[in-house]
Order: C-alpha cells, then structure tokens, then sequence
C-alpha cells in the first residue's frame, strides 16, 4: 500500500473506535430504555426490522415546559455488506442496545454542572439506521430495512404525545453522525412548535468537511458519495444544495449549514480526533493515537485542516443567530464522559456557559481558538484508550476484511 493512502476500514477504526468508547453519554443519571415496538408497523425500524429505542427523563420546575432531543451518533454504513454489519450490532438492531442509558453534558440532571438545562424533558434517541436518520428505502436482496427517516418522524410523533407538542422551549442536539443529523433535520423540527416556542439547535461534532484543497478530499469524496448512494439519499438532502451542486457532496455541511433558517450552534474541535484521520491517512495512526509521536509532516497537516475548518465556518452566511464553538482539544465529541462540558474553556467560557449563553439570548457567542495552532492533548486518565490491531479487530460493528487491502484511495 501506498504511503499516504487511506483505507475506508482503518479510517472508520477511528471513528467507531471513538464511540465505542463514547457510545453511551455517561453522567450520574440513568435512563431505562424503551423499546417502541409501535413503530414496526410504521416500518420505522432499525437495520435489522427491530423496534427503535429512545431513553427519556422527565422534566420538573421550571423545566416542565422545555425538552432536549438528543440523536445519537455512531458513524454511517456505506455498503449493503457493511450495512448487513452494522445490523448485528447495537448500531444497527435494537436487539444489542443497553438497558439504560447514562445522561451527561446538555443531558445531565445535575444543576451543578447543567444549571441552565438540569431540569428539562431529555430525549436520547438511539441510533440504529447508518444513514444519520435520512434513509427510507428497503432492500429486497438483504432484507436490510434503510428507515432512518421514518424512525425520526416516529420518535417526534412520540415526544409530541408526551407533552412535546406544549413545549415553550425545545432544543435539537446531537453527536458526530447525530451532530450531522441535527443540522439535516433542524428546520424540520422547528416546524413541529408554534412561532412562540424558543426552538434552537446545537451540533456537537457534526461539520464533517469536504475540504477543498485538504489532502483526502477524494477519500472523502468517495466515502460519503457512496453513505447517499446506499441509502438512496439524493432526493432527501437539502434542496437548498442539490439545487446547486452534485448531491453527492450534500452530507457536507459546508454546502447547507449556510442555509439552516433556525438558530444553530456548532460546537467542534480545529483538531477533530475523527476528521483528522481523512486528512493525515491509515499509515499515521501512531501519531492519531498519542500526538507525542506527531511528525512535523503530520502535524502541518492537521494545521491545515484546522485552518480549512476555520475558514469554512467563518465564511458561512452570516446569522447573527448562529453560535460558534472552536477549541484546539484533539477530541470527538464532547457530549460524553469525560467532563468536556465543563472543562474546556474559552474566552473564560466553559461548553456548557456558552451554550447557555447563547440558547437564552444572554450574549452571542462566536468563539474560536486563535492562540493555538497545534492540537491539545486534554484527557486524563478517563480519556480514549490506545488503539491497536487487537482493540481495532474487537470493535463490535464488523468492517468488511477484504476492503482492508481492496478499497484505498492514494491523496
């Protein structure tokens, strides 16, 4: 193989490897899981045609009238065997899912460390589909049931009867694949609430760029060209950029965010953990994994996906309604256990008081990193676990082996 060449399966270790440890939001709260077995008559069902599931607690106070959506992350599928995958597992079946779930970060129930959100409606809705909620189609030869759609439109249906439908305040969140699905279905959800009601959305981890210019745009290219065409995405994507462009590059936010009418928060990292691995390539995941082993090579390549990033997010139609979150942690996400709400830092601003800042109006918030240039190590002992061939090979969605040698782009 070679140098410099990106394999789809090395590439996803990365990520699934991440939300295997961050699949779950971890904090002090657990949330029984329900299966909604009224949905299967809906076809609103996972990869596998099993029931979807979602994890609710209760609002109280001053919160009785406010709800938080959470939609889960966990990468996409891109094919019909990495699809069939992805369906034995808790990423694609609801079969293999925990019995509850733990709430942290904008879904933590502490008012310590959540004051301005402790007491909401919280919703997290599991993620079953591999298509970030879009598709909807069924394939006959595989029996694989593609409804990430209707399992959205389900969900809502659900919530709306549980007192949603009265909300005075209502937010759309989510991470990584479900940060991506917050942006594609932030409008849709705003429609759901009278003009009264306070409906905002927040995308944690979710700008996944295409990058023009940055090293692996044809990797990405590829990847997310075939995420639509499994899943038959192109007529569900934004109008607003199939109108313009070839939808295969209509999972870009790049191309659509700018067109998002409800007010939006992006919260990522210049050195997303997950994205760097598109740009720096499989043969560097020594220095993916522990920075201290970087080269000079690898570490201008990550400034320059910082820089991408950056530009990109600043030359988005201008909202004065839109907030902006931009560290230098080399993360992905930050809904998950280890404290990022709380610990990371900007302008005197942790995550969680600058989206409270800017939810209520109390200051706008357009952040950004401008003193560092170089990715920061901030975990501690709670932070990722090492990858190697052993943890990569026991990762529970099962890649395809032959595309390890088979599918490679060299960039």
């Amino acid at each position: 193989m070679a140098k410099g060449s990106i394999t789809i399966d090395g590439w996803l270790s990365l990520l699934i490897c991440s939300l295997v440890m961050n699949a779950q939001v971890h904090g002090d709260t657990l949330a029984p899981v329900t299966i909604l077995d009224s949905a299967i008559p809906k076809g609103a069902v996972c990869l596998d045609g099993s029931a979807p599931a979602y994890s609710y607690a209760e609002g109280s106070g001053d919160g009785a009238d406010s709800w938080i959506v959470y939609l889960q992350g966990g990468g996409w599928c891109y094919n019909l065997t990495d699809c069939y995958s992805r369906s034995r597992t808790y990423l694609g079946s609801s079969h293999f899912i925990a019995s509850q779930t733990n709430f942290s970060a904008l879904l933590d129930l502490n008012c310590t460390s959540n004051p301005d959100f402790c007491n909401w409606h919280k919703v997290y809705i599991t993620y079953c589909d591999g298509s970030s909620f879009m598709s909807d189609i069924l394939d006959s030869k595989t029996n694989l049931s593609f409804r990430g759609a209707r399992i959205f439109n389900v969900m809502m249906e659900e919530m709306l009867a549980k007192g949603m439908r009265n909300a005075k305040q209502a937010i759309l969140t989510g991470s990584s694949a479900g940060g991506l699905a917050t942006m594609l279905h932030c409008d849709k959800f705003r429609k759901l609430f009278s003009n009264a009601t306070r409906v905002k959305c927040i995308s944690d981890s979710g700008f996944f760029l295409h990058g023009k210019g940055l090293r692996g745009i044809q990797f990405r290219e590829y990847f997310y060209g075939y995420v639509i065409k499994t899943h038959e995405l192109a007529n569900s994507l934004p109008l607003t950029c199939t109108s313009k462009r070839n939808p295969n590059l209509c999972l870009f936010p790049e191309y659509f965010a700018g067109d998002i009418e409800t007010p939006l928060f992006i919260l990522e990292s210049a050195f997303d953990q997950f994205q760097l691995g598109s740009v720096l390539g499989s043969h560097s995941l020594s220095c993916l994994n522990n920075l201290t082993s970087c080269n000079s090579t690898e570490l201008g390549l990550m400034r320059d996906f910082r820089r991408t990033l950056i530009e990109t997010l600043v030359e988005l139609k201008n909202s004065s309604n839109r907030g902006m979150f931009v560290h230098s942690c080399y993360l992905h996400p930050h809904f998950d256990s280890h404290g990022w709400w709380t610990r990371i830092s900007l302008a005197n601003k942790t995550i969680g008081k600058a989206i409270g800042d800017w939810y209520y109006d109390r200051s706008s918030v357009r952040e950004v990193d401008s003193k560092n240039d170089s990715p920061r190590n901030c975990t501690n002992s709670l932070g990722p676990k090492s990858l190697n061939k052993k943890s990569l090979a026991t990762l529970p969605h099962n890649r395809l082996s032959f595309i390890f040698f088979l599918f490679f782009l060299v960039v």
